[in-house]
């Protein structure tokens, strides 16, 4: 899943410049990549960037001996993402929520720039598939000292929506709110969702065709990228779940598990790995892609794409084990 470029160790020398005193010792560069400049992007109205995150960034960036340009994103949004590609940097640092982080990494591609999407919004599910829970201050400074070039496979519905986690397709998709407020300790909330979720469970399930398969028939779909699949060890496609109800009652213990379990452990879901599906419905498709609700057609599609960024990342990626939902 990952390929290394040509090393680089970082080798600071201490011995005395002209006469005038040492020079400054900086925090080493990982010896995987050739790092000498990087490019960050922040946008100041994500949710967890924060008010002070500009000057942060410049004083972690300060402790390497890099050459570091620092854009904000809150005006000329496409332009100073296509700038920042032009320029061609060693390494694209993004703090910024899932959408915006995933939509640069998008339009770097597999060979453009190396790209570290930091967590500065509320999901941040690529970050932590590849850095693990920590702020975004320990995830750069963990891709700047450990990254290494780590190829990203991902998925895409409809040609549109690239993601790079996970895709949650038909009415459980609306479960992903409750999920994120058991996770906050906001019980009464998550209630308050599951229930809205349970009273659409039955509005019409999916009918899906796998790789060419036969029609089958499911409560929703579930499309999980390689880097966080727990039943994929190679990237060869996306982890498809088909997750079947047969009436109310496995319908609400299906929702206890995707709220707070795993949802793979109930026998209701069945899984296997796909390159491409399509799906259809009796009304327009509810989705969360990448932790975003979407609302889609009738019909959609599912396509899996096994290069599409290269992630400045520590080998193995550190994050967390599994798709949550939330």
């Amino acid at each position: 899943m990952s390929q290394a470029l040509t090393p680089d160790t970082a080798a600071v020398s201490t011995e005395p410049a002209d006469g005038v005193g040492e020079v400054p010792v900086h925090a080493p560069l990982s010896p995987h990549v050739t790092l000498k400049r990087v490019i960050m992007l922040i946008n100041p109205l994500s949710g967890g960037v924060g008010p002070n995150a500009m000057a942060e960034a410049r004083e972690i960036l300060a402790d390497y001996d890099l050459e570091v340009e620092v854009e904000t994103l809150d005006h000329d949004f496409d332009d100073v993402v296509d700038r920042a590609l032009a320029s061609k940097p060693d390494a694209l640092l993004v703090l910024a929520g899932d959408g915006t982080a995933g939509m640069i990494a998008t339009r770097a591609g597999s060979g453009g720039p190396l790209v570290a999407p930091l967590p500065g919004g509320t999901m941040n599910m690529l970050p932590r598939a590849l850095y693990g829970p920590g702020d975004w201050q320990s995830a750069m400074r963990l891709a700047l000292s450990e990254g290494a070039a780590v190829t990203v496979s991902g998925g895409v519905v409809d040609k549109e929506h690239v993601f790079y986690c996970a895709a949650i397709l038909g009415s459980p998709a609306l479960w992903a709110p409750a999920r994120e407020a058991v996770r906050t300790g906001r019980l009464k909330l998550a209630w308050t969702y599951a229930r809205r979720a349970l009273r659409r469970a039955f509005s019409g399930r999916l009918r899906h065709v796998l790789d060419g398969g036969d029609v089958r028939r499911a409560e929703a779909m579930v499309f999980i990228c390689p880097m966080i699949s727990r039943a994929m060890d190679e990237p060869v496609g996306l982890e498809a779940a088909a997750m079947n109800t047969a009436n109310a009652g496995e319908a609400f213990r299906l929702a206890a598990h995707a709220v707070l379990n795993d949802w793979r452990d109930d026998p209701a879901v069945r899984t296997q790995p796909v390159r491409m599906a399509e799906m259809r419905g009796r009304s327009r498709i509810p989705a969360v892609i990448d932790g975003e609700p979407v609302l889609l057609g009738r019909s959609a599609s599912v396509s899996f794409r096994p290069r599409a960024f290269r992630a400045l990342a520590p080998l193995p990626p550190t994050g967390e084990d599994g798709v949550r939902w939330g």
